[in-house]
């Protein structure tokens, strides 16, 4: 190789270390390092991230806050919404467990991990570790628990490729301080079979995806705007001072002046600054000195910050305003009240349902519940208030009085769709909501007498 292509080489190698990326014979650059984004997360992390910052904690309390508006019923007649015994001891039973608390509280841990999920603690004769034995009845119920990712590890797998459960959780090992270590009495560790499991995530296993992974940058970006200009902020209203000393100043006279050795000068000024930052001392002794003001600019951090927020947002499938409320001082439009609701809707229909199910189902198969048609019945979002559903049906009695006085057959509405649009059942045997009045010429007396 000449000494010519040798110098070349060694230019192009330097310029490929100053400018990764742009110049050939360099490596892709990692725009994770370049921009201080950790290139592998952990739940903890996540868990940190939903515990200390504000939108990672408004996006998954949005979207428990929404698919749970209303608690939904479990029923095994869908023709009535009167309880019969069946539904209203699981309803009482659910109750005293506060079962349905705990049930929403695992769906939001589930959104902070992969997975959360649901213990069963069952009146069965067997430890936690064993398959589930006999249960006799909604008494055997004992306890929900509800478990983050980071509590519920699972410690074995089915691993035998021929057997029907492979790839799936053996044992799981349940540590109830795995998550928030502070609190002392969280003092249950125990291993779980997985009859007592219900894995509670977007797919119903423990490899789901996260629901804050896709903008987890975005929080990191975000969490660095707001803590930048906090302490741009603090620092500019601190108006800390620093010392400009000129070339011919006289530091033994100074520090004759201050009483001090010129060795204890520089400690003695900074006493004399700390005393006037704090008000104990309305002068400075500066012979040769200019003392300034330290100032910090700082962009308005709005500018910044809505673009991290946005792509956070889009990552969750939210809408802006949703996600951080009414801050700006306008409200949700309709279109994205509505495209929420659809988000939401879809969730429970393709997510929650299914794992309230799941568990549904574990019941019944260990006879805590008898062997019905079991259902939910969850009222739908976005339907209308009690008042609402009265208002509703008065305009309607009112359209059918104005169609009828003004010469109407019949009733646009007939008396049941009155009653459901007024949020009650239908009623055989109700006639057509009629105008009494009689609007005609009063009958004749030769009429009469024909």
């Amino acid at each position: 190789m000449s000494k010519v292509s040798m110098i070349a080489n060694a230019v192009q190698r330097s310029l490929g270390t100053m400018f990764p990326g742009y110049f050939s014979g360099t490596t892709k650059r990692n725009h994770y390092a370049d921009f201080g984004y950790p290139e592998a997360i952990s739940f903890d992390m996540f868990w940190q991230m939903y515990q200390r910052t504000g939108y990672g904690k408004a996006a998954v309390e949005r979207y428990v806050g929404k698919t749970w508006e209303d608690l939904p019923s479990l029923q095994t007649d869908e023709k009535t919404r009167e309880m019969n015994k069946v539904e209203q001891a699981l309803f009482d039973r659910f109750r005293d467990l506060r079962a349905w608390p705990k049930i929403v509280e695992a769906d939001r841990r589930s959104l902070v991990g992969k997975y959360s999920a649901i213990i069963l603690r069952l009146a069965d004769g067997q430890g936690m570790d064993k398959p589930v034995g006999r249960v006799n009845g909604l008494d055997g119920l004992i306890e929900i628990i509800p478990a983050w990712e980071g509590q519920l590890t699972i410690s074995d797998w089915y691993s035998d490729i021929n057997d029907e459960n492979y790839g799936k959780p053996k044992m799981f090992q349940f540590n109830e301080q795995g998550v928030g270590s502070d609190n002392k009495q969280k003092v249950r560790n125990f291993n779980v079979h997985p009859d007592r499991v219900i894995v509670w995530s977007n797919d119903g296993t423990v490899h789901a995806d996260n629901f804050l992974s896709a903008g987890f940058n975005d929080l990191i970006s975000i969490e660095k705007i707001i803590g930048a200009g906090g302490e741009g902020f603090w620092k500019n209203a601190k108006a800390g001072l620093f010392l400009e000393i000129d070339k011919e100043a006289n530091i033994e006279a100074m520090a004759k002046a201050m009483q001090v050795s010129p060795g204890e000068l520089a400690e003695a000024m900074d006493d004399q600054v700390n005393d006037f930052q704090t008000g104990i001392d309305a002068y400075l002794l500066m012979q040769g000195m200019t003392a300034k003001n330290q100032q910090i600019t700082l962009p308005s951090p709005e500018h910044f910050i809505l673009a991290p927020v946005q792509s956070f947002a889009a990552s969750v499938s939210m809408p802006t305003k949703i996600l951080t409320g009414m801050q700006s001082g306008e409200r949700a439009s309709s279109e994205d009240q509505e495209d929420w609701e659809k988000t939401i809707s879809s969730r429970r229909d393709r997510e929650t349902v299914p794992n309230i199910m799941e568990l549904v189902n574990r019941l019944v198969q260990f006879r805590v519940l008898p062997e019905e048609d079991w259902s939910i019945d969850w009222p739908e979002l976005g339907e209308a208030s009690p008042a609402e559903k009265i208002a509703r049906a008065d305009k309607m009695a009112d359209i059918n009085v104005k169609h009828m006085n003004a010469g109407g057959a019949a009733p646009v509405f007939d008396g049941n769709e009155v009653r459901e649009a007024a949020g009650y059942e239908p009623v055989e045997g109700v006639d057509d909501i009629e105008d009494d009045t009689d609007t005609g010429p009063p009958d004749s007396e030769e009429d009469d007498d024909q």
